[in-house]
């Protein structure tokens, strides 16, 4: 056996004394249960303790793995620098799961800096840890912008390099559930915070991983987590493993959610392959979007299938529409994969002969040319979702009374600086927001005076 357990814990730096000074005592469950996860350690005695933490180095589209011989980190940033954890990296452990990511074609590994020591995430848990156990060596792992599949990949991959070097391992899996629970609270409210904590508690309690897997990033972000991901890790390191799960408390008096959770393996179990079961239900729910697609993204996919497997531009289908031939506007085509933005590429007003030749080559250009992302490889080519935006023609906003975020995309300009915003996205919810992050993604400060332009869109999913 090589993964032997795994915990949830959360990290509020009130938890400690001498940050809470008396205020810790409303989590007085949280803290027994703290213990109970440091005891039960001691106990299973491990020689590895994989440690995944939200506030390590976090990248929008490579997972961090520390290379360095020790982590030292410190609560510092919150008045508390006597309160610390450290220990010895497991340096041939970290080079062999970086090396396997690499060869799986995972974006993870070492390539990021080595500074961590402001990282409470794993503070804390560790500083519980080592004062009833600290013979072992440690793996310190951060989150990022990629998919909940390309996390638990890496937990799958960390189980297999756990078992090939014959490593006694516990893996502990640090976040909090959502920050907005409370109206007075430091976050505010909203509903889907109490939602999501009903839902992934009673995930945790019965040990659903493939819960965690479902979980929209949409959803999440509006429940404004922190610890999704990291609980998305711990569940791949135990894919295809009994386990007794237990959920030992859930406590949220200062509008944050803290679970604490764990999960002793027991021993094989194949019917537990949640990964395997995801990708199934992601291929049937691909499927039956296909079949209801409308011509405008029929044609996307097409573009995309095309460019990806023959690494041309392709011609236009003999048996277009005549509509998408005679029309000409502006268009964005939106690549999505299990939730998460994979590509968005558009133009404002038509720069090719027709709608049809506008959806081509920003279809090509959204899954070959953003950026943001790496080029869409074949393999991913059977989980993507598509959206055609068809643009009006934009016109100046003379009052901000008269914007919609959810109805008019917006356009911020000053010079050659640009800006564009989609209307109806998820999380924006206010004209404000919308003009802000399009704002930001001009490089135009709020202090500028800037040219702002509305327009409506057809959605076409």
């Amino acid at each position: 056996m090589s993964v032997k357990a795994a915990f949830i814990v959360p990290h509020p730096p009130i938890i400690m004394k001498e940050i809470g000074k008396g205020e810790e005592l409303a989590i007085l469950k949280t803290i027994n249960s703290y213990m109970d996860v440091a005891k039960k350690t001691a106990w299973l005695k491990p020689a590895l303790i994989v440690l995944i933490s939200p506030h390590g180095l976090c990248y929008s589209d490579y997972i961090h793995i520390f290379l360095g011989a020790k982590f030292y980190g410190d609560l510092g940033a919150f008045g508390a620098p006597q309160v610390n954890a450290e220990a010895d990296i497991d340096i041939e452990f970290v080079k062999r799961l970086s090396d396997k990511a690499r060869k799986e074609g995972l974006n993870a590994g070492t390539a990021g800096k080595s500074d961590l020591n402001d990282d409470h995430g794993a503070v804390i848990p560790l500083h519980f840890i080592n004062k009833q156990y600290d013979d072992y060596k440690l793996v310190h792992i951060s989150l990022s912008g990629l998919s909940n599949v390309d996390h638990y990949r890496l937990g799958m991959l960390i189980a297999q390099t756990a078992q090939e070097m014959n490593k006694d391992t516990v893996v502990v899996a640090s976040g909090d559930l959502s920050h907005r629970l409370k109206k007075d609270g430091p976050y505010g409210y909203i509903k889907e915070g109490h939602l999501f904590d009903n839902e992934i508690t009673a995930a945790m309690e019965e040990g659903d991983f493939l819960k965690f897997l479902s979980f929209s990033p949409d959803y999440a972000q509006k429940a404004a987590e922190c610890g999704l991901k990291s609980f998305i890790i711990m569940a791949g390191a135990l894919d295809r493993k009994d386990v007794l799960p237990k959920l030992l408390s859930y406590e949220a008096p200062f509008g944050v959610g803290y679970a604490v959770a764990s999960f002793e393996v027991l021993g094989d179990n194949e019917e537990r392959c949640f990964l395997d079961k995801y990708l199934q239900a992601e291929r049937q729910k691909i499927q039956n979007v296909k079949q209801n697609e409308d011509e405008y993204v029929r044609l996307a996919r097409y573009a995309v299938e095309y460019y990806v497997k023959n690494k041309k531009t392709p011609p236009l289908p003999k048996d277009i529409n005549q509509e998408l031939l005679n029309e000409k506007a502006g268009v964005f085509v939106s690549l999505k994969i299990q939730g998460n933005l994979r590509g968005c590429i558009g133009t404002l007003s038509p720069i090719h002969g027709s709608v049809a030749h506008e959806i081509i080559y920003n279809a090509v250009s959204a899954c070959s040319e953003d950026p943001r992302f790496n080029p869409v490889s074949q393999e991913e080519l059977p989980f993507l979702f598509y959206g055609v935006d068809v643009l009006s023609q934009p016109l100046p906003v003379t009052d901000k009374s008269m914007l919609d975020a959810k109805r008019y995309g917006v356009i911020v300009s000053k010079g050659r600086k640009k800006g564009v915003l989609l209307p109806d996205l998820s999380g924006i919810d206010t004209v404000e927001e919308q003009i802000l992050i399009a704002l930001k993604k001009a490089g135009i400060s709020e202090e500028e005076d800037y040219d702002l332009e509305y327009f409506e869109v057809i959605r076409h999913q």
